[in-house]
């Protein structure tokens, strides 16, 4: 997920995304603004976990990790399942984990001063 230089080849033959796109993603960057959020991500991208689990990864209190499960939830960047007690939450899909890689990457590539990849 690179942007380009070119505008001409940015679509790949695809239509421009519609307003409808650019809001969704719009509020997605908006929940992983959050540098918790960001981190509960990060935890979420290899598989499902609970908050007692998070909790204890990101030494957060529970109640804040809930709340900002459930904001990640409400944009669509995460989904949960019930098994027995427990509720268990993960990334949705691919997309979303790719997002969360390349920002980090870039962050780091940034922190570092690394070239950028064109």
């Amino acid at each position: 997920m690179y942007a380009r230089d070119n505008a001409a080849t940015a679509n790949d033959g695809h239509q421009d995304p519609t307003e409808a796109q650019f809001e969704a993603a719009a509020t997605a960057f908006r929940m992983l603004a959050d540098p918790t959020r960001l981190r509960l991500m990060w935890q979420l991208r290899q598989g499902e976990h609970d908050v007692a689990t998070l909790t204890a990864a990101l030494g957060v209190a529970r109640p804040a990790v809930s709340q900002h499960l459930a904001k990640l939830r409400l944009a669509g960047l995460v989904a949960s399942r019930r098994d027995g007690r427990r509720v268990l939450y993960r990334t949705r899909g691919g997309h979303v984990r790719a997002v969360i890689a390349e920002a980090l990457s870039q962050a780091d590539h940034q922190l570092a001063n690394h070239p950028d990849h064109d």
